[in-house]
């Protein structure tokens, strides 16, 4: 505990914290295709959104998708790192830590209705909500309403911590649509893969078969939120024949994505 509380110490920044007299400060930000911000944590709780491209968020074993029409929000002091796959024009909101109520206590996806897409939009064109203005509280509140109420989303895929294991995940988000198998993959790390399977039952929490199934299924979330067919995406992610896909994906959300994708990417 205590080196973890060293770590959050030494890459704590309060740069961009809401100042006395600011409830909800804010920052745009144009990162190039392939940028990685270092790990750090901020004193205040954010929302990050992306109103262009897909970002890549890992905070300790967490790894997350975030393509638009989803958001982001990490409590305050939780240490986290950002990739940009590609081009990412990013919004993000720095939330007094009293604001925080009612809302997760760790790092967790929300969908973006068109309306909090908008109050998003329109509070970095502020840049800060003051704690005085009528107008900015009566921002501030609509914010926090749609974030309380906004739906999770199943972007989340928890990576292991052995670097033998750690590589055959990322190997396999990177490879989805040739479907590698364990057995290649375990090769390129170096690892056997009864090794690799004890390492994902003990430190992931389940067998690599029912991981790859969810890296899947965030993948291809990210691609049918990017406009793909589910045909698309049931390719993009391996399956060759995309009436498995839809089983998979309806036994897992309890939809079809289609009728996911009609709740949630179309608001």
């Amino acid at each position: 505990m205590r080196h973890n509380i060293s770590l959050v110490r030494h890459a704590l920044t309060t740069e961009y914290d809401p100042k006395p007299g600011t409830s909800i400060a804010t920052l745009a930000w144009e990162y190039r295709p392939g940028f990685r911000v270092p790990e750090h944590a901020h004193g205040a709780h954010q929302v990050i959104y992306a109103t262009r491209g897909v970002m890549e968020i890992s905070s300790g074993s967490g790894f997350w998708l975030i393509p638009p029409q989803f958001a982001i929000w990490i409590p305050a002091r939780t240490l986290h790192s950002i990739r940009m796959p590609a081009a990412v024009s990013m919004r993000t909101l720095y939330l007094r830590r009293g604001l925080g109520t009612q809302l997760p206590e760790e790092c967790t996806v929300l969908h973006v209705s068109a309306l909090l897409r908008e109050l998003i939009v329109e509070a970095v064109r502020i840049g800060q909500l003051r704690a005085r203005n009528l107008l900015h509280c009566a921002l501030r509140d609509l914010i926090l309403c749609h974030l309380r109420s906004a739906s999770p989303v199943p972007t989340f895929l928890r990576l292991p911590a052995d670097p033998r294991a750690l590589a055959v995940a990322q190997a396999l988000i990177a490879n989805q649509a040739q479907d590698p198998s364990l057995h290649s993959l375990c090769l390129r790390a170096g690892a056997s893969p009864r090794t690799i399977e004890r390492i994902f039952r003990g430190e992931v929490g389940v067998d690599f078969t029912t991981w790859r199934r969810q890296a899947r299924l965030v993948k291809a979330v990210e691609f049918m939120a990017g406009g793909s067919s589910v045909k698309q995406a049931a390719f993009e992610v391996g399956y060759r024949q995309p009436s498995a896909f839809v089983e998979m994906f309806r036994q897992t959300l309890g939809m079809t994505p289609k009728a996911w994708a009609l709740q949630f990417l179309r608001g």
